[in-house]
């Protein structure tokens, strides 16, 4: 009988971290598809079954992602005699000052970790950069250590498309490449090593949104047109893997809709298979190219869109928060770079207003860079250097958003001013955009239905101006004190206006001098 050979570093994990239980086990047939293991995590009366996967020379593991502090037990029921009916028991001890563990939905349409403080996605992508050279991805992790992004979009295949066209180091498969394949076998060096990455991602703070399917690929290795038994097995792997890590976000696919070889009737069966697979309940989503999937099926947590033109003023970014009533993330907003394709060609004043547009919206709004590089390493595709210089603008972005309220930032008046948001009666984003004026006059529209007595006369706020490009934040001397003027706003007492610099980019941070 194997024994119970190691439990992941120490017989204790973090809450939120990772415990790891591993037994020797057979290694005659196909262990990946002939030996069954799973294991029930259970302390006092909350239980999570847990799915084990094979990772090769005989190791079997069972991966868990502790909810709550102290001790769990666990039991394993197996198909193999050498792994069934094992028990063990490991404490799961305060999680350390860097781990909130796994982002969840808050306020129905913003996000927070799970032990409550908020996430406010800066989102960037890098869909191939762990299939470079191990140099390439080091300088990528070192660009990330100093940029402000949050979350990063990767996929697990390698893409080949143009800009991006090298044979990776590792193929997630045995066979031979390009299309040799078994798919009834994975390769286990493949998954450690994106493994590896995800854990790295982890450490520097950032969310690894793992793309389970793109079509970029277009039958050169074939993993966009395998079988549907082929997939379903690989989903069930990847989550059986990956799902105990905190810092994993679910994306079915890039551009779901330009994948030719499948129905949406697909998409449907993955992601039903995902999400109940997925023992700690991982966010989920799709993302479009040209067709809108159903954003609001059950299994999708939140909306990734594709969509440049609706992030161009906050009025349209608003519509499908409201249409989906779940969080809205516009992954793909068009990339700031001179690629000669229009997707990629953004100026970097587009791509951070179209940023600061998402966020009064109370959506969020997610980054790429396309610069032409005389070795194709294009930081979409490849990670490597940043070039742009809209990542400095969204850090100070960031900070406005670090110090916002803790529930999310919302629309004021969403259908006729729609450069406002934050908390109404309390919190203010007013965001100018394009518009070059010398003043604004101070004036607070009537809060949203439901919160008519968030905002009255005689209340008093201070305001800043933040030049979103220069990254200032100036303060307006003095207090200004609320008088209403009609059915719909409310003004300064004094009819005091605020001076700006006549410039572009400009935004309004006003808050309340709370009583």
């Amino acid at each position: 009988m194997a024994l119970l050979t190691a439990q992941l570093l120490a017989a204790a994990a973090e809450q939120w971290g990772v415990f790891e239980a591993s037994f020797k086990g057979p290694t005659t047939g196909n262990p990946f598809t002939e030996v069954r293991l799973t294991a029930r995590f259970y302390q006092d009366d909350f239980a999570r079954e847990v799915t084990g996967f094979y990772d090769g020379d005989g190791n079997y593991r069972v991966r868990f992602m502790p909810e709550r502090p102290g001790t769990w037990r666990f039991v394993t029921d197996s198909s193999a005699k050498e792994l069934d009916g094992k028990k063990g028991e490991f404490i799961a001890t305060k999680p350390g000052a860097n781990n909130h563990g796994p982002v969840r939905v808050a306020n129905e349409f913003h996000f927070a970790y799970a032990d409550g403080t908020p996430f406010r996605q800066i989102g960037t992508t890098c869909y191939a950069w762990t299939h470079q050279s191990v140099a390439l991805q080091e300088q990528t992790l070192k660009t990330l250590a100093g940029a402000p992004f949050n979350k990063l979009r990767m996929c697990i295949f390698p893409k080949r498309y143009n800009w991006s066209t090298n044979e990776p180091p590792l193929y997630p498969f045995a066979g031979t490449p390009p299309r040799d394949w078994d798919t009834t076998r994975f390769n286990p060096a493949f998954f450690q090593h994106l493994e590896r990455r995800i854990l790295d991602l982890q450490r520097l703070g950032i969310e690894a949104d793992v793309i389970l399917f793109h079509p970029y690929d277009e039958g050169h290795w074939g993993f966009d047109r395998m079988t549907a038994q082929a997939d379903d097995r690989y989903l069930r792997y990847v989550v059986a893997r990956l799902a105990a890590f905190r810092n994993v976000w679910w994306s079915l696919a890039n551009e779901w809709d330009f994948m030719k070889g499948k129905r949406e009737e697909d998409f449907e069966r993955y992601g039903q298979i995902v999400a109940a697979a997925d023992p700690h309940r991982h966010l989920l989503s799709i993302h479009n190219g040209k067709v809108m999937p159903n954003h609001t099926r059950p299994w999708l947590t939140h909306a990734s869109i594709q969509n440049g033109s609706a992030v161009e003023d906050a009025s349209r970014a608003v519509m499908y928060r409201d249409a989906f009533r779940k969080p809205v993330v516009y992954d793909e907003v068009k990339y700031e770079g001179n690629l000669p394709k229009r997707w990629g060609n953004l100026s970097a004043e587009e791509m951070v207003q179209r940023f600061w547009q998402g966020t009064v919206a109370g959506t969020y709004v997610g980054h790429g860079e396309t610069y032409l590089h005389p070795r194709n390493l294009i930081w979409w595709a490849t990670g490597g250097e940043l070039h742009g210089q809209s990542p400095a603008r969204l850090a100070f972005l960031r900070k406005v958003l670090d110090a916002a309220p803790t529930e999310g930032i919302e629309p004021i008046d969403k259908w006729q001013n729609p450069t406002y948001g934050g908390k109404a009666g309390h919190y203010y984003l007013v965001y100018l955009g394009k518009a070059a004026p010398t003043s604004w006059e101070f004036k607070l529209p009537k809060p949203p239905q439901g919160k008519a007595n968030a905002i009255e006369d005689g209340m008093k706020f201070r305001a800043e101006v933040l030049d979103t490009w220069n990254m200032t934040a100036t303060s307006v001397p003095g207090d200004f004190t609320l008088k209403r003027t009609g059915e719909y706003f409310w003004a300064d007492a004094n009819g005091r206006s605020i001076p700006l610099p006549g410039k572009p980019w400009q935004a309004l941070r006003i808050r309340r001098v709370e009583p």
